[in-house]
Order: C-alpha cells, then structure tokens, then sequence
C-alpha cells in the first residue's frame, strides 16, 4: 500500500513537473521581451517608431524594413567603435585568462617565498573598488603616453580582472590530485609541460567560465571606456551614449547599434554556456 504523502511533498511533486516547465517558460520569455522590442524597433522605420510601439509589427509585417542597419554601416563612429570594441575585448580577455591561469597554478603547486601572503594580497585587491583608481591610473597613463588609446582600456580591464582570475583559478586548481601531478613529474614532465598537458585541459571548465565573465564585462563596459578613451578609441558603449547626448531622436541609429551591441555578448554565453554551467558547478559535487 503506498504511504500517504504530506500536503507539502504534493506539492513539491506537481511543481517539480508540468507547472513548473510551464513557469519557466513564462519566466523566461518575459525575460526576452526587451529583446525582442529592440530588435523589431530595430527593423522599423523612424516614422513607425514614432506613431506606435514595436508590437504593430505583429499586425503590419510590412513596417519590417533593413534601411536602419543599411545607415547604421554608413555611420563611421558606430562600425569604427563596434571594432575598437573587439580590439579591447578580446585582448583583455585572452591576457586574463592567460595570467591568470599561469597565476592560479603557481599559487596552487608551486613552491616560493612568501607564497601564501602574495595571494592574500591578490584576494585584497577583489575589495578595491573600480572608482578609486580612475584618477590615479588616468595620471599614470597620461604621464606614458597611453591615455585615450586601445592599450590604455585593455590594460586598465586587464589589471582588475587579473584578482578574480586568480582566486578563481587558484581554488580550482588546488582540487586536483596531487596524485596526478606527482605522476607527471615522474613522468620527466617540466612545470610548463605540466601545466598545458595536464592542468589546462582539466581546468578548462573554469577557464571557460572566467572568459566569459571577462568577456561580457569588457564588452558591456562603459564607465572605464568614457574616462580611458578618446573619440578614436572609444568602444560601441560610449559611441551609442555619444549619439544620444548629440541626436536624441537618431533611432534609426541607436536602435540597430544597441542590438548588435547586445546580441553578440549573448551569442557568446549561449555558445559556451555549457562549459560555463560546468565552471560555475566545479567543485560542488565530488
């Protein structure tokens, strides 16, 4: 005969299926709703925009017109920041990701003086905020020459992401076996071999993690750009704050710059969200 089930594990047991499936759903497409509004105000005519909201596609599918993004590619600031835009991404991510691997098995493995206090130091540095070090470093830049260039963005998004990388990296590759790596070094396996044969591909689900965090913070980034760049530096964050300060009603513009400004990061999670998951749980279940 089966046991009687209490009011609350009915009820753990309807939401766990077809209800909360459906929630889900709901939540989740509530959630893609300014998506989708800035992609179809994107396909729209300024006039259209102007009359009526962007769910007038749905009953006149004639409104969807490609001229906005046919002006956007012939706005120089806003193709010339979207690739100033992949010029500091991708370096500040792939230098963070690089060092602070490189970092996070050294304190992890790796025997030297004063080991354990230079990594308190680097957890010290994840309480600085990003604010008190606007003015000094614009000085410093300012001072060698690199205030207002690409390399001054990177380098600044570089140096506070390298104290998360190398927390992040350090905890997750101190959960290695020692076992394994005394075997490798049995093996005649050097501390750089060791690295990329054996730490690298096991600790590829929080390298994946950490670039994507990089990656989506860099890119959506604009208090950093608007002080650490120049009008041939700046990325597409401030090229579009620049059109709204100058043309308010330059829809046509904003509206296709600001989807391609965000649908890129979300193209990015979405193709690596699986190692990303896997980054997030490590470590949770052994």
């Amino acid at each position: 005969m089966k046991a009687k089930q209490s009011l609350g594990a009915r009820l753990a047991e309807g939401v766990s299926g077809g209800l909360l499936r459906v929630f889900l759903i709901v939540v989740g497409l509530f959630w893609l709703v300014p998506t989708i509004g800035l992609l179809l105000s994107s396909l729209r005519s300024p006039e259209d925009i102007a009359a009526s909201g962007w769910w007038k596609v749905f009953t006149e599918p004639s409104q969807i017109t490609f001229d906005s993004y046919a002006k956007l590619l012939e706005n120089d600031d806003i193709t010339s920041s979207l690739l100033n835009t992949v010029w500091i991404t991708v370096p500040a991510t792939l230098l963070v990701v690089i060092i602070g691997s490189l970092a996070g098995y050294a304190f992890a493995w790796m025997e030297f003086p004063g080991r354990d206090w230079w990594f308190l130091g680097v957890v010290g540095l994840l309480v600085v905020p990003v604010q008190v070090a606007l003015i000094p470093i614009a000085e410093f830049f300012g001072n060698i020459g690199i205030f207002g260039t690409v390399l001054g963005v990177v380098l600044f998004h570089v140096g506070f992401g390298l104290p998360f990388a190398v927390f992040l990296l350090r905890n997750f590759f101190a959960e290695i076996p020692r076992e394994l790596l005394e075997a490798a070094r049995l093996d005649g396996a050097g501390e750089l071999r060791l690295f990329f044969r054996v730490v690298m591909p096991l600790g590829g689900p929080a390298i994946a993690a950490l670039g994507i965090f990089q990656f989506l913070w860099v890119w959506n980034d604009l208090l950093v750009a608007l002080i650490f760049s120049d009008s041939g530096s700046q990325p597409i964050t401030v090229a579009l704050q620049t059109q709204v300060r100058q043309f308010g009603n330059n829809i046509d513009v904003l509206a296709p710059g600001a989807f391609i400004s965000m649908v890129i990061p979300l193209a990015v999670f979405f193709a690596f969200q699986r190692q990303f998951v896997s980054g997030v749980m490590a470590g949770a279940v052994k």
